[in-house]
């Protein structure tokens, strides 16, 4: 296997002494018995597998314990400003109204809105009671959000305006669903469509409405939680069953990873003071759901919403708000970064920038730290991780800008030849291989595509990657055909298939160009049946009336013959690239 070099050099002046304590120093000491961080092997599943001792047993308790943050603000959305205690209450009255709908334990009820103080409300009004939420990608077409809901069989819907209105415009039937619960909507409603704001009022009413308490459920670690969609190689998406362990094991990950940075440069951790976070990275993601939605319930931290992200509505808001964390992909860093107006705001509030979901490049982690004097943050993590595995972070990051991370340490990693048995040796390159109690249950009633995933407690990722001596991950390359912009996973397939759909296309690949801030764009190569015509624009505007508009090929190139391919058949994309010598010479 190939040997990939490490990186030599950090981007900043670090102190010579730096590191004072090294990794098995630090998880000895905090990890021990009687600490916060305690570690303990239970069984799951039957597989023997490191828990954090101490996190909450499931969401209800992380709920309850979120009280008593009090009159703290808990999210703001422009002028709604939602305290902890008025979640709680909205949130008890949501859950009580859900049981008299019939939702009982393991029933689904679909989620689908943009960053709302209405969302995280939703979401542990459903998980409190036992139900499964099922996040839905608020961008996704009407067909799409009609597959998520069909597929995981929602008894109840909850979404915004326009999520409603996408549905009702393209008719969608949404079998199964007994209720739908519209937030912030205007239209007349009837039938099974009724007004959240019947049940829980707007967000301003929340903090009056009556302390009704939550109803009491019988709710395991180990029982299910979520239905994330993440999308798989054969096309259609796969629903990643998560469980209250998966997520409520991100709260300790963060605050370890934390403390770990202190303790590195040989500083006592301090006490945990409350945070302001601009979180614009939308919630239906598993990062800001597990990885930040979680530990803002127990730190007593506040969650910024905007309705888009707008760069100079962004400084604004962190300007007014003094917010202390931002991020969310790279792109949000690059583009703060080189705003013409950014002097014009004071930003100084601003402490950590941290961002996952795409590549980054080293000159982003240096211009962080320079230009705003941020930490800045990374760490890997998918879907079917529930978020968090390994985390990266303050001078670590600085030191190795091109690495993930070291895994935390309730987590296993470990690299695999192509036979999927032999373990590598440091350094070697090979497919990573996830172990912990973050990893998910499985496929959402697909148990062929679970039994190639998941092994044993082990979750194959399809990435490939290297671990340094001292335990750092590198990224080498992603899963076979993922593009990822800007944060949002696009498979190929999906596109390739919305291609051939069109009755000009005979053969189609999608692959993904560089972009200096939003990672990687798709463009696609097609070859036309002979006799017939299609132009960029008009296959451009095909694959966007079939999917999000984020999938939509930025450029298409049309070749005389069908796409070249290998002995087996499959098409040999890295050959492709030539064809887009222009546009990769820009993004240069």
């Amino acid at each position: 296997m190939e040997r990939l070099a490490v990186d030599t050099q950090p981007l900043v002046a670090l102190d010579p002494a730096w590191p004072r304590m090294t990794l098995p120093q630090i998880e000895a000491a905090m990890t021990a018995p009687g600490q916060k961080f305690e570690i303990e092997t239970i069984p799951i599943r039957g597989v023997p597998t490191k828990v954090w001792k101490n996190a909450p047993a499931n969401l209800a308790q992380l709920l309850h314990a979120s009280r008593a943050w009090g009159q703290r603000e808990f999210t703001i959305l422009e002028d709604d400003r939602v305290t902890f205690e008025a979640n709680f209450r909205a949130t008890a009255v949501l859950a009580r109204a859900l049981q008299a709908m019939g939702v009982a334990k393991g029933d689904r009820v679909a989620l689908a809105m943009r960053n709302l103080n209405e969302w995280p409300v939703a979401f542990f009004a459903a998980v409190s009671i036992g139900a499964i939420l099922v996040p839905l990608n608020a961008w996704w077409t009407a067909p799409e959000l009609e597959y998520g809901i069909s597929d995981s069989g929602a008894k109840i819907l909850i979404v915004d305006a326009e999520r409603c209105q996408r549905l009702a415009e393209h008719g969608a039937a949404l079998p199964g669903v007994e209720r739908v619960l519209v937030a912030r909507g205007s239209a007349p409603l009837e039938g099974r469509f009724s007004a959240l704001e019947a049940i829980i009022g707007r967000p301003s009413e929340w903090a009056d409405l009556a302390d009704k308490g939550l109803p009491e459920v019988a709710v395991g670690p180990d029982d299910d939680a979520t239905i994330f969609y993440t999308s798989g190689t054969t096309g259609a998406p796969k629903g990643a069953l998560g469980t209250h362990r998966n997520l409520a094991t991100n709260i300790l990950s963060g605050g370890y990873a934390a403390a770990r940075s202190f303790l590195r440069r040989g500083e006592l951790p301090p006490e945990p003071q409350p945070r302001k976070a601009l979180t614009v990275i939308p919630l239906f993601h598993v990062t800001a759901c597990s990885a930040n939605l979680m530990g803002t319930m127990a730190a007593g931290n506040t969650l910024v919403f905007m309705r888009k992200w707008d760069t100079v509505q962004a400084m604004e808001i962190i300007e007014r708000e003094r917010v202390n964390i931002t991020g969310g992909v790279p792109t949000i860093a690059w583009q703060l970064i080189e705003h013409p107006d950014r002097a014009k705001y004071d930003l100084s509030s601003i402490e950590a920038i941290a961002y996952g979901g795409a590549p980054a490049a080293p000159e982003l982690v240096k211009r962080i730290h320079e230009e705003f004097g941020a930490l800045p943050g990374n760490g890997w993590g998918m879907t079917e991780t529930m978020a968090t595995v390994t985390s990266h972070s303050s001078e670590d990051y600085l030191n190795r800008p091109s690495s993930a991370g070291p895994a935390v340490p309730v987590a296993d990693i470990r690299i695999l030849a192509d036979d999927g048995v032999t373990e590598l040796p440091r350094g070697e390159v090979g497919e990573l291989y996830a172990k912990g109690p973050m990893i998910v249950k499985g496929y959402w009633n697909k148990p062929e595509a679970t039994a190639a995933t998941f092994l044993d407690g082990w979750v194959r990722t399809g990435d490939l990657a290297r671990i340094d001596e001292e335990g750092f991950l590198y990224i080498v390359d992603r899963a076979k055909d993922m593009i990822i912009r800007g944060g949002e996973n696009i498979y190929s397939v999906e596109v390739e298939n919305a291609l051939y759909e069109h009755p000009a296309v005979t053969d189609a690949a999608l692959i993904g160009l560089p972009h200096r801030t939003l990672g990687e764009e798709p463009a696609a190569v097609v070859h036309l049946a002979p006799g017939s015509e299609a132009s960029e624009a008009e296959l451009q505007a095909w694959v966007r009336e079939r999917l999000a508009g984020f999938k939509v090929p930025v450029a298409i190139r049309f070749v005389h013959e069908t796409l070249p391919r290998n002995a087996n058949g499959k098409i040999l994309k890295k050959d492709l690239k030539g064809l887009f010598d222009d546009r990769l010479e820009a993004a240069a």
